[in-house]
């Protein structure tokens, strides 16, 4: 059972997480700029992937038509300079060979890991630097926060 100091004390360390990670983005921006800089794909590109990314399963032409509002025909064009690109690729369905599924490629997969989800402040060059007492207490504190976001959006795993 948590107690009022417990309390008190999850509230203080929670924010000053909060405000330790507004620090680490800022810092961050610089070394997420250049790759952004180089990417060629539009903000629609870029919204298309990253949903493409966040599905193991891929999704259909017509069901990401709907979740962007956009034509079919337009869907369509965007992906056809996803494929282009090496971005996303079309399967066949294995439930219904006429549908076909767009996918991540594993080249759209490491471009959304450059550009999103780039954490330079936990480059080895930073890390290495850190005394080991501190560095254990960070990969306990990054474990238990993997497993509550994977908790909070896969709860059947």
């Amino acid at each position: 059972m948590t107690t009022t100091g417990d309390d008190a004390e999850r509230a203080r360390l929670t924010e000053q997480i909060r405000t330790l990670s507004v620090a680490f983005e800022t810092g961050a921006l610089p070394t997420l700029l250049s790759p952004l800089l180089t990417v060629e794909l539009t903000i629609q590109q870029l919204k298309v992937l990253t949903m493409l990314v966040t599905t193991d399963d891929g999704m259909t032409s017509s069901g990401l038509a709907e979740a962007f509002g956009v034509s079919m025909a337009s869907m369509s064009g965007l992906l056809d300079r996803l494929v282009a690109q090496g971005m996303v690729e079309r399967t066949s369905d294995p439930h219904d060979a006429r549908v076909r599924r767009i996918h991540a490629t594993e080249h759209g997969r490491s471009s959304m890991r450059r550009l999103v989800a780039a954490r330079p402040e936990l480059a080895d060059e930073v890390l290495l630097r850190i005394p080991l007492d501190d560095l254990r207490g960070l990969a306990r504190g990054m474990a238990a926060l993997g497993e509550e976001l994977r908790r909070l959006h896969h709860p059947d795993r």
